[in-house]
């Protein structure tokens, strides 16, 4: 067996060990009975939807008036505006902390370390309640405020985590040509760690778009706030069903979108020119060496 043989089993076995025939035919077999179940439950699903009338044009009929379509669309473009604003701010506010983090002076290390694990402990929903409600914020301000402290915390670890990761040679070889310790970061570390992270950025921030939603239990009105007045006025029974049909797959729609972008973004940069090793062609045969 050749050492590339070698290295190849290793290479394929490192994380888990290549399952058998028995296994194969095992792991097939909790697909098809995986598969059974979902589609079970999702008979039954629509079962209990068709049995308690929710597909009847009646209870379909008001989502085409103009008047709650606009308020759809108004509470959507709340949702996306508190989303902008969060997403912002929690990337900048993850970059000031991580920045704190790996500050070589210990009390700004010791503030941002102690920033950082109270607002990731702290539940984003007692967060907003507080400043919503103690401080007496206004509802959007309150809203983004709250998922900045507790995103842009969990922001910061990812950066420190990219940063961290960074070969120890790119740093030794910035200070070898004279960079200052902001270049070496600004210049050569943070670009390589963010573009390392992205995918996972990107991820936080599908988390930041979900947790918008708890903005109508301040009265801010977004997207399942205007839901629920919608319902609140229907004139039939289960109206809820009907409203949470149309804000769900709006909702995981836009999360879907903001997934794909994040393996787009992975894939996109595993392909990139600037990102990849660069071949060099093997010595052939008689090659003359210089001043020889």
């Amino acid at each position: 067996m050749t050492a590339h043989a070698l290295h190849g089993d290793t290479q394929s076995t490192a994380l888990y060990d290549i399952p058998g025939p028995r296994a194969r035919r095992r792991h097939f077999l909790y697909g098809i009975a995986s598969t059974v179940l979902i589609l079970a439950l999702l008979g039954w699903l629509l079962h209990l939807l068709f049995d308690t009338d929710q597909f009847t044009a009646g209870k379909w009929s008001p989502f085409t008036y103009a008047g709650i379509q606009e308020l759809l669309l108004k509470g959507l473009g709340n949702t996306l505006k508190a989303f902008a604003y969060a997403s912002v701010l929690s990337l900048l506010l993850g970059a000031l902390l991580a920045a704190g983090r790996l500050s070589v002076h210990r009390p700004v290390r010791w503030l941002a370390t102690l920033l950082v694990e109270f607002f990731r402990a702290m539940p984003v929903l007692v967060m907003i309640f507080f400043i919503f409600v103690a401080l007496k914020v206004q509802p959007l301000p309150a809203l983004v405020a709250g998922l900045t402290l507790y995103n842009g915390s969990v922001l910061a670890e990812v950066f420190r985590t990219g940063v961290d990761a960074v070969d120890r040679g790119q740093r030794e070889a910035a200070y070898a040509l004279g960079m200052r310790k902001t270049q070496v970061m600004t210049y050569v570390l943070a670009p390589q760690g963010v573009r390392a992270m992205l995918p996972t950025i990107i991820s936080q921030l599908v988390v930041a778009l979900k947790d918008t939603s708890l903005g109508y239990l301040i009265t801010y009105e977004e997207f399942l706030h205007a839901g629920k007045l919608i319902a609140s006025n229907l004139d039939y029974d289960l109206p809820f069903i009907p409203v949470v049909m149309i804000i769900s797959p709006v909702y995981i729609g836009m999360c879907m979108l903001l997934s794909w972008f994040a393996t787009w973004v992975a894939r996109r940069e595993r392909g990139n020119v600037k990102t990849s090793a660069v071949e060099v062609a093997p010595a052939e045969p008689g090659t003359v060496l210089p001043g020889r």
